[in-house]
């Protein structure tokens, strides 16, 4: 996912425990980039490819994830007070997609999201390309919001009725309870 020899040579490979040098990575980012694109990883890996060390990789991503979540907040005020179900769906379809593509490719989504309609934002969050396992997993991470929000307002309901019967028992027997 580097869009040219110049972000890769930007990048901390190795090869074994040697640092990589500028050479090598850009030998080794035209061999990739020559090849059939849309693969697995491992379709791109060879003995002698170059990698980068696990914290390298996380570093990364969680700079990345960072990122989306700004762009998220800036599309969604209330990002922060969504739940980690509907958070961890978002984060999946923006890094799929990008910041574009997911505001623009699906306003059906967007606008079910920013009014807390988390049936519709289900039946709005299917893409192409991701799996119908990946896809159904984003979708029941929306649905777990709607039995969070079922739960809220019972819970809601459940405080007004107990505050209501304390109110008649009050009127009732002449005391709080």
């Amino acid at each position: 996912m580097l869009p040219d020899a110049k972000a890769a040579a930007a990048l901390p490979f190795v090869i074994g425990t040697r640092a990589a040098t500028p050479e090598e990575i850009a030998a080794e980012y035209a061999r990739v980039d020559a090849m059939a694109i849309g693969r697995a990883s491992a379709f791109y890996k060879m003995p002698t490819s170059l990698m980068l060390t696990q914290q390298t990789i996380d570093a990364k991503l969680i700079s990345v994830l960072e990122g989306f979540e700004t762009d998220l907040r800036s599309q969604f005020p209330h990002y922060d007070a969504l739940s980690d179900g509907v958070k961890m769906a978002l984060l999946d379809m923006i890094y799929n997609l990008g910041p574009a593509g997911l505001f623009k490719g699906f306003p059906h989504l967007v606008a079910a999201i920013q009014t807390g309609a988390w049936q519709q934002a289900a039946e709005h969050c299917m893409r192409r390309g991701p799996s119908a396992a990946r896809n159904g997993w984003t979708r029941e991470q929306f649905l777990s919001a709607v039995v969070g929000t079922i739960k809220a307002e019972a819970e809601s309901c459940l405080t007004r009725i107990r505050g209501r019967i304390r109110q008649i028992g009050n009127r009732i027997f002449g005391r709080n309870r």
